[in-house]
């Protein structure tokens, strides 16, 4: 064999080994989210093992995200010197030992112990993922990169969290945890055989995320995020009494039109992996449009519809926001460049204190104005992230 082809058999070999790699990522971030919403399907059971109330055991939710947001940082400071492969095992095991606590814990301060201990963790591997596996990807292949990662937080959303709720309701919610036990450190086998030694590249530290937050280029991504963000949760948090008061819609109908939001999501994350390397803007401006279009609508006439409207619109829905998620956060790494881990780790901060600060006010605008106010105004807040993406010169294709 000459020395020409056996450079290409060694290249091709080294490309499946860092896509391999880059599955392995998104299968990591299955696992972190799904550790994450594993409790709101589990509210009930908990409360009543526990001995409090639901809205008091809703609270590991709320600080589990305040406390991600806040952790995500770290990841901005952490030397470069120090290897993220042994880094990103570190984390699992800790989300491992987390949910091992979560699983034996007979009082909500233990419970809430174990979450906090989960969030930090979380925060410091959701800010580093999407990075290094652009890192790992060919430079006009990083959409897709992202594309996979956050691929594992679809398929959370469509079956992970619906599978841990079936497991609670049938062998108890300590089992589900201890399920999430076992997801972690199976990840982390899967990670320590699969991904190559990592050393972060471009700049950290403290001087570097000084001049992330400092630059106007990456704070108009990250309006964006705010705005987009914030609408999502604000909207999706009050989906299921939304759907309760739609003509024709049945108590028992309303997951399985979840579950098309969620396999909505999934046709999206399949849909970015093709498209974002190459139509960056267009993609994300038509995402906001597609949004917008159908949060007004179910706003204006869901309610006075039926079955079959409301689901077109939350599949439009579950599409273009699983484009979004993904299709921003390639936005914030193409922007951040050789700063992207701190770039990307103030991103996870700005979407984890957004999706809080729109829950709260979608209960406010629920309080005083009702379901489809939330839709609507989730809607008009949509129109200043789609005007922000069209007026920005920065967004264009990858080459």
């Amino acid at each position: 064999m000459s020395n020409v082809a056996m450079n290409q058999a060694e290249a091709s070999k080294a490309s499946v080994r860092s896509w391999l790699a880059i599955v392995v990522l998104g299968i990591a971030m299955f696992t972190v989210v799904a550790t994450e919403f594993a409790p709101i399907g589990l509210l009930s059971y908990i409360a009543s093992d526990l001995g409090r109330s639901p809205a008091t055991v809703g609270l590991i939710v709320t600080a589990y995200a305040l406390i991600g947001a806040g952790s995500a940082l770290l990841s901005a400071v952490l030397p470069n010197q120090f290897p993220r492969k042994p880094l990103l095992i570190g984390l699992m095991m800790v989300l491992a030992a987390a949910n091992g606590l979560a699983m034996i814990a007979h009082s909500f301060p233990v419970l809430m112990l174990a979450r906090v201990i989960g969030a930090l963790s979380h925060g410091v591997f959701w800010a580093m993922v999407a990075a290094l596996a652009t890192q790992m990807a060919p430079p006009n292949r990083k959409g897709l990169a992202t594309s996979i990662v956050f691929g594992g937080m679809s398929i959370a959303n469509v079956l992970g969290v619906p599978l841990l709720n079936l497991i609670g309701q049938t062998w108890g919610w300590r089992l589900a945890f201890g399920t999430l036990v076992a997801a972690c450190l199976f990840t982390a086998l899967l990670m320590a055989i699969v991904l190559p030694q990592i050393k972060a590249e471009g700049s950290v530290g403290f001087a570097t995320l000084g001049s992330v937050l400092r630059s106007g280029k990456l704070w108009r991504v990250y309006t964006v995020a705010i705005f987009t963000v914030a609408a999502h949760f604000g909207a999706f948090t009050y989906i299921e009494p939304y759907l309760r008061n739609v003509p024709g819609i049945a108590p028992a109908m309303i997951a399985a039109l979840l579950f098309g939001f969620g396999a909505a999501g999934l046709l999206g994350n399949v849909l970015t992996g093709a498209l974002i390397d190459r139509f960056m803007k267009p993609v994300i401006a038509v995402s906001l449009l597609l949004m917008c279009v159908s949060l007004i609508g179910l706003g204006t006439f869901g309610l006075s519809s039926g079955v079959w409207p409301v689901l077109a619109l939350l599949v439009v829905w579950g599409t273009a926001i699983s484009i979004l998620f993904i299709g921003i956060q390639a936005w914030v790494l193409r922007t951040g460049g050789a700063a992207a881990i701190p770039a990307s780790a103030v991103y996870t901060t700005v979407f984890n204190s957004s999706s809080g600060v729109g829950a709260i006010l979608g209960a406010f605008v629920l309080n005083k104005a009702g379901l489809s106010s939330i839709m609507t105004l989730a809607g008009l807040v949509i129109v200043m992230a789609f005007t922000i993406v069209v007026l920005d010169r920065g967004v264009r294709k990858t080459s």
